[in-house]
């Protein structure tokens, strides 16, 4: 059996996790300086930060599971045998769970390929969350067999996050807690969710859903996880640890060096996580019930563990702590609208309008290089025209930060974006948008023939029109069409021309009718009673279009077509008189 750590508790793990990762990366990894999410100085092993409120990442900060990789390097080689023992199996992850993780890098690196999000993240934060969908209990659409639940995130020993879903996706309508085989905690999910699977929905326990969800989240900044920088942003932004960075990183090198495939649920359950309880689910049996604390792992011989004799405590260093710097970030005391004008969009039109937010200390000096964040908030399909519901944007070097342009959906009426500086606790700045239903300025009609029809027949021609708004075509807006008594009172007409509905009674108003993707509305057919004369038809749209169109109804022509006269015969009208 290849040689493993032993499975520690919290305080032995974040210890020895720690001087692994260090000294694993350290060869690899160039000594350096860049800037993590909040616009910080860091260099190599990004720290947390510590005023990241833990709703503002995807788990909320929940426990997860601290088990080790095996010392010696997986075996490559693929199979998909039956399971095998526990050293080897650690490199094996289950079928599906592989997929998904493969499947959502795919995705990634044609949407965002700047991001550079390798699948072996995936499936190093799969394993540190829930040990692979606890071990690949999942069925063939990548639904996980139970619901994988974290515990509450009530402040007893864990982040305080109220309710925020009434239940709706970890079934406890008293505080939030992280859900699915990725645990996302469910306000995150709410803007994070994808559909990894194409069935139309966006579950947090498929794991096809879940994979794609943090695929985009990791890749949500414009990071570039193939930078030291960025990739250690980007896994603290998932849960703002130390101990959390050093695990996954340790998993992210392991499956680097080779995996294989093995058998849905037969995968290795963990058993060890960092709130110091045991188990390979972290579900309580009762909701609201805390999970029961374990007795110490007794460490296993072998690697950092091996030892049973307590190691020496250095002493507390004597030097002071270096006060540090403050960051651009630092000395941001406040957001102020940097004169976006009015949001105001038609139902699938771009906002011609960019919300700009400008950072500012408390004197009211502009501070550079913040990243702001910019969160579209409500009831609403609206989107960025990257697609997303957010966006991160730097600010320039007057203060300011544009947000991406808005796309307005189709669902009207007033939703909010809210500008926020990443990595600093200050008050957001909120923007209203509003989204106004589809409309047209001007109608015509397609045709110029004139509309006829005798008494108790049909009009031989349908009337078409076409919308347009501000010259553009007008497509998908909504018409009425009535049938009026005159110019001067478009009340229904009782008599006159009519539409038949589907059951072929008579009918003289149209509603719910739309233009078409060309901006063309073709009427159903007329119809006359036996009433001549002339009517008007008139119609509407949303926006105040309106034209009236004249329909004649007169009885046909009986009349005799008029000859014209023949000379009698033998004389030639044409001939001249004969000379006297």
């Amino acid at each position: 059996m290849a040689a493993q750590f032993g499975r520690l508790r919290k305080g032995a793990v974040n210890t020895t996790v720690a001087a692994v990762v260090v000294a694993a990366l350290a060869a690899s990894q160039a000594p350096g300086v860049t800037t993590d999410d909040a616009g910080r100085k860091v260099t190599t092993g990004t720290q947390p930060s510590p005023d990241t409120p833990a709703e503002n990442s995807a788990t909320g900060n929940s426990p997860y599971y601290t088990d080790l990789p095996p010392l010696n390097s997986p075996n490559p080689s693929p199979t998909t045998g039956t399971p095998v023992t526990q050293g080897t199996s650690e490199a094996g992850i289950p079928a599906t769970v592989l997929d998904a993780y493969k499947k959502a890098a795919t995705a990634l690196q044609e949407s965002k390929p700047g991001c550079n999000l390798p699948w072996e993240l995936l499936a190093a934060i799969g394993k540190v969350e829930s040990g692979q969908a606890r071990g690949g209990r999942v069925d063939a659409n990548g639904n996980t067999l139970s619901k994988i639940l974290g515990p509450q995130l009530n402040g007893n020993g864990f982040a305080s996050i109220s309710d925020t879903d009434g239940g709706a996706y970890d079934g406890d309508s008293s505080y939030d807690r992280a859900v699915g085989p990725m645990q996302f905690i469910p306000s995150t999910w709410e803007w994070a969710g994808r559909d990894g699977n194409g069935d139309g929905k966006k579950d947090p326990n498929n794991v096809y859903d879940a994979a794609l969800a943090a695929g985009h989240y990791l890749c949500r900044f414009g990071w570039d996880l193939s930078t030291k920088g960025d990739l250690d942003s980007a896994i603290l932004s998932y849960n703002n640890s130390q101990d959390y960075l050093n695990l996954v990183l340790r998993w992210l090198e392991y499956y680097r060096k080779g995996t294989h495939e093995i058998p849905d649920g037969t995968g290795t359950l963990p058993s060890d996580r960092s709130d110091d309880t045991a188990g390979a689910s972290p579900t309580p049996t009762t909701p609201g019930t805390p999970t029961t604390p374990s007795s110490p792992s007794t460490p296993k011989p072998g690697g950092d563990g091996g030892s049973t004799s307590p190691k020496p405590t250095p002493p507390p260093s004597t030097t002071p702590p270096a006060t540090p710097t403050p960051t651009p970030t630092d000395t941001v005391h406040h957001l102020e609208d940097a004169g976006t004008a009015k949001l105001s969009a038609m139902a699938g039109d771009a906002f011609t309008e960019k919300i700009t937010a400008r950072a500012e200390t408390k004197a009211g000096k502009a501070v550079p290089k913040v990243r702001i964040r910019f969160a579209i908030i409500g009831a609403t399909d609206a989107a960025f025209s990257t697609g997303e519901k957010y966006a991160t944007t730097l600010t320039n070097s007057i203060g300011e930060a544009v947000a991406p342009a808005l796309k307005a959906g189709e669902n009207t009426g007033e939703f909010v974006v809210r500008a926020t500086v990443v990595g600093r606790t200050v008050s957001g700045l909120d923007y209203t948008a509003t989204v106004t239903e589809r409309a047209a300025d001007t109608l015509a009609r397609t045709g110029e023939e004139a509309l006829t029809c005798t008494p108790g027949g049909e009009f031989a021609d349908q009337v078409e029109v076409k919308a347009t708004y501000k010259g553009a075509v007008a497509d998908k807006v909504a018409a009425t069409a009535t049938l009026i008594k005159s110019a001067d009172d478009a009340t229904e007409n009782d008599k006159g021309p009519y539409f038949k509905d589907a059951d072929g009674k008579t009918v003289r108003t149209l509603t719910g009718l739309t233009t078409d993707a060309n901006g063309l509305l073709k009427l159903p057919k007329l119809y006359a009673d036996d009433t001549t004369g002339t009517f008007l038809l008139r119609i509407n749209t949303a926006g105040g279009a309106t034209l009236t169109v004249e329909l004649k109804v007169a009885a046909a022509d009986t009349s005799p077509t008029p000859t014209p006269s023949e000379p009698a015969s033998g004389t030639d009208s044409a001939s001249p008189s004969p000379s006297a």
